[in-house]
């Protein structure tokens, strides 16, 4: 793969700015070890690119690269700030989850630089459509707090489709949590021991940011998921077309941070 390549086959959008790339499952952003990833592939072709946020190898979806430093420290503000609206779709082993829910579980890094919950499994608590443990039963180590709010869009089986969005934006956060609360992602190599699914089912949606260079000053680029990432719950391209269309629908129901 080469950076002309990914262009072609990736770009969402594009301007003298920014470049948002719906990036495939197994491709990393920047900084993998023994991978060649999107910064490096650029800088091959002689293009510099400034990523505004990360998203996990295994994980598809939007990726925003800023090509103008103004342009990256503005945005990548409103990440730090949480003021950048994000959006995911998840399949997820399990279908026991409500209508919707909030996940308020804060993370810490454990051995091995593991991200975990902040406290023991058996400490996680449920009441009605929220999943949170008591101040008091957080483990004694550097906790953050992280919330994600989701949507079930539809089940198959054992299997459920959400939409989410995470309000805070910590490493592996929708990950664990919902591994966490016994829900882990389809194909997820940290927490997903089934061996069953060639990718992990988790994709990086929707973005919504200011950027004031724009009329109107608004940046919304939107990733549309593969056929690869619908695989456990439909083949038929119509099908996977109505299941966004209702994701859609159903995401806009949730607080808007």
């Amino acid at each position: 793969m080469d950076w002309q390549s990914v262009l072609a086959e990736c770009t969402v959008f594009a301007d003298d700015a920014v470049v948002a790339l719906n990036k495939p499952s197994g491709i990393s952003v920047t900084g993998e070890r023994h991978d060649t990833d999107l910064v490096e592939l650029a800088q091959a072709a002689g293009t510099q690119v400034y990523p505004v946020h990360r998203i996990d190898k295994v994980t598809s979806g939007l990726v925003l690269l800023a090509t103008d430093l103004a342009a990256h420290g503005q945005l990548t503000r409103q990440f730090n700030q949480q003021t950048a609206r994000k959006s995911y779709l998840a399949i997820v082993s399990g279908a026991e989850l409500p209508e919707h829910g909030e996940i308020d579980l804060p993370l810490s890094v454990g051995r091995k630089n593991r991200v975990r919950i902040a406290a023991p499994r058996e400490a996680i608590q449920r009441t009605g459509d929220r999943w949170f443990v008591e101040e008091a039963e957080l483990l004694p180590a550097k906790n953050y707090p992280s919330l994600t709010r989701f949507v079930t869009v539809a089940r198959r089986g054992e299997h459920t489709l959400l939409a989410l969005r995470p309000v805070t934006g910590r490493r592996h956060q929708i990950r664990v949590q919902l591994a966490w609360i016994g829900q882990p992602i389809l194909g997820d190599p940290l927490f997903d021991r089934t061996g069953t699914h060639p990718r992990t089912h988790l994709h990086s949606w929707q973005l919504r940011l200011t950027a004031d260079w724009l009329t109107p000053p608004v940046l919304e680029p939107t990733a549309t998921p593969g056929a690869d990432f619908w695989t456990p719950f439909t083949d038929d391209t119509e099908e996977s077309a109505q299941l966004l269309h209702t994701a859609t629908q159903l995401i806009s129901t949730l607080p808007q941070n």
